[in-house]
């Protein structure tokens, strides 16, 4: 005898005991009883018990005296361990070590402060998946110094992973506030987070071609960007040993005193673009030709203002309507603020010229449109027009730019040079992972600069982990998977994703039907693969625990699978 569970299309299946009769070379089915009254699970029972099966109450077997989110820790854990981490940190084994590699699984993980990190351990199993789910605050704080020590070796290890002679470097500096008065590096400075007025800290970070990070180095809060360059390129030289390098900043980062500078480096070869200020002196002395973008959008030209220099110019149609477009808005609400000065003076509101500069001056630095206003004030007197000349001059360099390497034109070509500038959005991923909650670099509570320092470095290599399981995820993840063609696209025209990743976008979903994800929410979904830790009911307090994990679903294997073929 057997169960027989027969679906119907409109209603509960039906549930059948039966039994196999054979005559002759024919099978007949005989139905002894419809047990289509009970459920599924006493249906499942009764089947079980048919074949033999013994069986008791589940709370008989064992209890669950705990269960933990052990899914995404586990995946953390497995990329750190393909990723030889521990390796990397350093070669013994020690506390301070398993630590540090906590802190940054952690980062990954669950963002948090020290403290509450510490408190966390049990909330899931990463505690016990390093050893250290016994230790507190101070602990980590200790650890943190520890890895400070050891930063320059660290690197250096990276370097040797990920850079070569002759390798492209990528670099570019941002900040982020600090709260509290006591570190000697949070001073107020150009925020890049557009928080004015807050103490901060300057980082800068290097990352191989591809976006990897492999240093990052902290300064004071209120240091410009080329200031910090010099000291890049002697870590690359002396630190890692490179003898040949190709560095890549923005045009803020690489000017024309750093350049004049490296020109004077062995070895150093650069990538980089010219202000908006040095376009127009070449657009005014004739050497840019406008009208040669007629039949194409980019081409190579030298000029006595940059002996030894390529000079590649790029006019984007695209990026020059977006620009007139924002212009033309910016002016038409500075306009209609300033109208309502007009207004206010024209009614004896405003009297006094300084009260009536104030109030215009607050207008144009809301607006940034200062350089196109062309202003009449005196005592209950205001005027304005918009200075149309400059207007046209400056609509002349919309969506203009000009890229300048002192590579040669065989080993690197004008289509390959524009894409290896643009490539300078791998750091601006960086940065934007760091800030966000996927690692929430910010705001830095630390005092001591020794501290800082050592936060920010550990949120390097939680980015570290990060970016390795994010490429090895792409295909589960909004991400565009054909990074191929990012290579052989247009170099001037505005980046696009593929089209499978378009479908993604649109319909939220893989091809095979299943949700796409992104980083976090993809966690999020392994963080329900849970170790339950059991015992046998009413069992002493000293008897051995086990382990029952969740069974993955299909895609939580895919993604642990995907974790497991992480190459160095």
């Amino acid at each position: 005898m057997y169960i027989d569970i027969v679906p119907n299309r409109n209603s509960r299946p039906a549930i059948l005991l039966r039994e196999s009769i054979r005559d002759g070379k024919t099978i007949i089915k005989r139905t002894i009883a419809n047990l289509s009254a009970l459920s599924l699970e006493q249906a499942q029972a009764i089947r079980a018990v048919l074949k033999g099966s013994a069986l008791a109450p589940l709370d008989t077997v064992f209890e669950i005296v705990r269960s933990r989110a052990h899914g995404a820790v586990q995946a953390i854990g497995l990329a750190m361990g393909r990723l030889r981490l521990a390796s990397l940190l350093g070669r013994e084994a020690c506390r301070e070590r398993d630590l540090v590699l906590a802190m940054i699984a952690a980062r990954v993980l669950d963002p948090q402060s020290k403290l509450a990190t510490a408190r966390s351990w049990d909330h899931s199993t990463l505690g016990a998946w390093f050893g250290v789910a016994d230790a507190d605050e101070n602990e980590l704080y200790a650890a943190l110094d520890w890895l400070l020590a050891r930063q320059d070796v660290i690197e250096q290890r990276l370097a040797k992973r990920h850079l070569r002679d002759g390798a492209r470097v990528l670099y570019d500096l941002s900040s982020s506030d600090v709260e509290g008065a006591c570190c000697p590096l949070a001073v107020r400075g150009y925020s890049r987070d557009g928080k004015k007025g807050l103490p901060q800290v300057n980082y800068g970070l290097l990352t191989d071609a591809r976006g990897c990070p492999v240093s990052i180095s902290v300064f004071a809060g209120n240091t410009g960007d080329p200031e910090t360059l010099l000291e890049q390129v002697e870590t690359l030289q002396q630190d890692f040993a490179l003898e040949s390098v190709i560095l890549v900043g923005d045009r803020g980062m690489i000017s024309q005193k750093q350049v004049t500078a490296l020109r004077d480096r062995e070895g150093v070869d650069w990538i980089t673009a010219l202000k908006s200020g040095a376009i127009r002196a070449l657009v005014d002395d004739g050497t840019l030709q406008l009208d040669l973008f007629d039949e194409r959008n980019l081409y190579e030209f030298a000029h006595e203002d940059y002996p030894g220099e390529r000079l590649i110019v790029c006019r984007n149609p695209q990026l020059a309507t977006l620009r007139a477009a924002k212009r033309r808005d910016l002016l038409k609400a500075t306009a209609a603020q300033l109208d309502i000065v007009k207004g206010m003076v024209a009614n004896g509101r405003l009297k006094d010229p300084e009260k009536i500069g104030v109030r215009v001056g607050r207008v144009l630095n809301q607006y940034k449109m200062a350089k196109h206003i062309i202003l009449d004030i005196a005592a209950e007197h205001f005027a304005f027009r918009i200075d149309e000349a400059k207007v046209t001059a400056e609509a002349a360099l919309d969506g203009l730019y000009v890229i300048r390497t002192s590579l040669p034109a065989e080993q690197s070509s004008d289509d390959e040079t524009v894409l290896r500038y643009k490539s300078l959005s791998h750091v601006e991923a960086a940065f934007r992972s760091l800030k966000s909650d996927d690692l929430q670099i910010r705001p830095i509570y630390h005092y001591s600069e020794d501290r800082v320092r050592a936060h920010l470095f550990l949120c390097m290599l939680a980015y570290y982990v990060k970016w390795h399981m994010s490429e090895a995820w792409r295909g589960l993840l909004f991400a565009d998977e054909d990074q191929e063609r990012l290579t052989r696209r247009d170099p001037v025209a505005p980046a696009t994703r593929s089209a499978a990743a378009l479908r993604k976008a649109a319909t939220k979903q893989l091809p095979d039907g299943s949700p796409a994800h992104s980083f976090r929410t993809l966690l999020n979904d392994l963080a329900t693969i849970v170790r339950n830790i059991c015992r046998r009911p009413n069992a002493p307090p000293d008897e051995a625990t086990f382990d029952i994990d969740t069974t993955p679903t299909p895609k939580q294997s895919a993604a642990l699978d995907l974790i497991k073929a992480i190459r160095v």
